[in-house]
């Protein structure tokens, strides 16, 4: 087996099985059920909650994109840990976690779903109409799915894939803080009554497909790249 077949086959599992799961969460229909645990037919009292408001949502928002302008900065001025990385492995994390969150808003653009507090069963007009159904309207304003606000977390998934193979122990640990992070900013939404789980899952299975897709990219051209190197010196 060949170093990029190495490389790639772990994440691949990873992606297969994580998609596996979420086709079983949504089958399963625990979306409502759960929604039901922070929503009454009256709404969300916690939907205008200042922390959830101010800090996770507004607050969270603000930050990630100070995170990212400070990942395109540090491709030139690399700080702390980013230092171990080369120029074109800060470039890449800096667009994988800007491509992740694009990704994600354009399905969200298009997404004819609504968010839970738009539901009759929680006050609202619209009726209960799975992500699945495309294009079918359920009354509501849609444009909820998936969740745009977890992607602020989620979208970091990339810094597994440049760190991985130069430092295992540092791409795990960022692996860790990206997924709780987009894990804590999707549940403050769905307190809110703003998404269903499924929302929040589905963000974090296509920002780590994003963050796949692009090092497999990189990987494939940058090995296209020695080869016609070694073509050239033989």
């Amino acid at each position: 087996m060949t170093r990029s077949a190495v490389s790639s086959s772990s994440p691949l599992v990873s992606t297969l099985l994580a998609l596996t799961l979420l086709l079983i969460w949504d089958a399963a229909g625990l979306d409502v059920a759960l929604a039901s645990w922070a929503g009454t037919p009256m709404g969300f009292p916690w939907r205008e909650h200042w922390f959830l408001v101010k800090v996770m949502h507004e607050g969270a928002r603000s930050l990630s994109w100070v995170l990212v302008i400070a990942l395109f900065i540090s491709i030139r001025w690399p700080v702390w840990i980013l230092r171990r990385l080369s120029a074109g492995e800060r470039a890449q994390l800096a667009a994988t976690t800007l491509a992740s969150v694009m990704v994600v808003s354009l399905i969200k653009y298009t997404s004819t779903t609504s968010c839970p507090w738009d539901l009759q069963a929680f006050g609202g007009a619209a009726h209960y109409v799975s992500h699945w159904a495309w294009g079918v309207r359920d009354g509501g304003g849609g444009n909820c799915f998936p969740a745009g606000h977890a992607s602020a977390g989620f979208a970091y998934l990339g810094g597994y894939f440049v760190f991985r193979r130069s430092s295992p122990g540092v791409a795990r640990v960022w692996l860790a803080c990206a997924a709780a992070a987009g894990l804590a900013l999707g549940l403050s939404q769905q307190f809110r009554g703003a998404h269903y789980m499924s929302h929040t899952l589905w963000t974090a299975w296509v920002c780590w497909v994003t963050a796949f897709a692009i090092d497999a990219l990189v990987w494939q051209a940058s090995s296209l790249r020695q080869r016609r190197l070694t073509s050239t010196v033989t």
